[in-house]
């Protein structure tokens, strides 16, 4: 990590920083995404305070952003780490992460006195959530809902380990606090977080299936349809 000194607010062509008259000490790190998570915490601080001094949307303040972002991006591996078992495509995850860092970079205020990981932990989750929530359900239910299923799944797993049978769904509602009609709505709402295609084939051993798909074995003829016509 090579050091700098910032003394003013300009900026050589190539981005590095040229010294000028007075101000504070500010290292510039070579490569933002390689710096450790302990000196990213401190470098954080030292970048903020350079961000309110500069003009919003001149090259000195996007540079000042920018390093920011790189800096911090392990925070948004940390929380994306947290989803790695919902079987969704990690990259889409961690990108997701990323424009929960960058609201909270451009939302900190040095003024909180907080550190900024506290500061941004919630934004990157809470888009990362908001992503499950508005992509992974084939069918899209109220979030109530989506936020039982994941208690209920929770409330499953604990008791089928507990019991070493499934539960039921009088036991769920007791573990759960909640009544047994909830229980019910979370499980049929559950159901519409995967789809399966209409032409999926199907696999067995019987004569039914060979080459068949779903959608030969559900539905009925209608009878009533061609009445349309008349």
């Amino acid at each position: 990590m090579r050091t700098a000194v910032i003394r003013s607010q300009e900026r050589t062509v190539d981005g590095h920083i040229r010294a000028g008259a007075g101000s504070e000490e500010l290292r510039d790190p070579a490569d933002p995404c390689a710096v450790a998570p302990r000196d990213a915490r401190e470098l954080s601080r030292q970048f903020f305070r350079r961000l309110a001094e500069l003009e919003e949307g001149s090259r000195e303040y996007q540079y000042a952003r920018n390093t920011l972002i790189e800096m911090n991006m392990s925070l948004v591996r940390f929380a994306a780490g947290r989803f790695r078992g919902r079987g969704d495509d990690m990259d889409d995850v961690v990108q997701t992460g990323m424009i929960g860092l960058i609201k909270a970079i451009d939302r900190f205020e040095l003024s909180r006195e907080v550190e900024f990981t506290s500061f941004a932990l919630p934004y990157i989750v809470g888009e990362i959530k908001r992503f499950f929530r508005d992509t992974t359900w084939a069918v899209h239910v109220p979030r109530r809902l989506q936020e039982l299923r994941v208690e209920l799944a929770k409330a499953r797993e604990e008791l089928s380990s507990r019991l070493d049978r499934e539960p039921t769904v009088a036991e769920l509602a007791t573990l759960m606090n909640i009544s047994e009609q909830q229980v019910v709505e979370g499980q049929i709402a559950a159901n519409g977080y995967n789809s399966s295609s209409l032409d999926a084939a199907l696999t067995g051993d019987g004569p039914e299936h060979g080459e068949a798909v779903l959608a030969d074995f559900i539905g009925v003829e209608e009878e009533r349809l061609a009445l349309v016509e008349d």
